[in-house]
């Protein structure tokens, strides 16, 4: 007796499993590279904001402010507007407390020969973290991927 060609309903089932388990991991994958890129940009911006303001206090010859708002999760820029940062994301900043207008708000200061008051602004979503350094003898602005450095 000739048996049939073809596949058993369970050998069907266990390739559509394996289908099922492959796409929800490269699913996963993608949204945790697309969010690593959300906050590559919105620590990326947030440093070009503060080397704008820095620019500013130099071609002016007088002081400029960079304000941010640990609340709203947002900064100031040069025009004044208030910049949000994505979704999920969340601010701390570390300045001079004397350039801490209220409890959640931080100020980092740039002068005219390019110095600042210094600080740190820290991005934070889930378990990984990017710090946006102000050096306050240079006025220099510089990104840190933190999590890249623990491992």
């Amino acid at each position: 007796m000739k048996r049939a060609h073809g596949f058993t309903l369970l050998e069907m089932l266990a390739v559509i499993l394996l289908i099922g388990i492959a796409a929800a991991a490269v699913s996963f994958s993608v949204t945790q590279g697309l969010a690593s890129v959300r906050i590559n940009a919105a620590s990326s911006e947030l440093a070009g904001a503060l080397r704008a303001t820095r620019a500013q206090a130099i071609v002016k010859g007088q002081q400029q402010n960079f304000d941010i708002d640990t609340r709203s999760n947002s900064y100031s820029n040069l025009k004044q507007q208030n910049v949000p940062l994505p979704k999920g994301l969340q601010l701390s900043v570390t300045s001079a407390k004397d350039d801490q207008p209220n409890d959640h708000t931080g100020r980092i200061r740039f002068f005219p020969d390019g110095s600042s008051t210094g600080g740190r602004i820290t991005l934070t979503s889930g378990k990984r973290e990017w710090h946006v350094n102000v050096s306050w003898l240079t006025g220099e602005v510089r990104v840190v991927d933190t999590t890249v450095a623990m491992q």
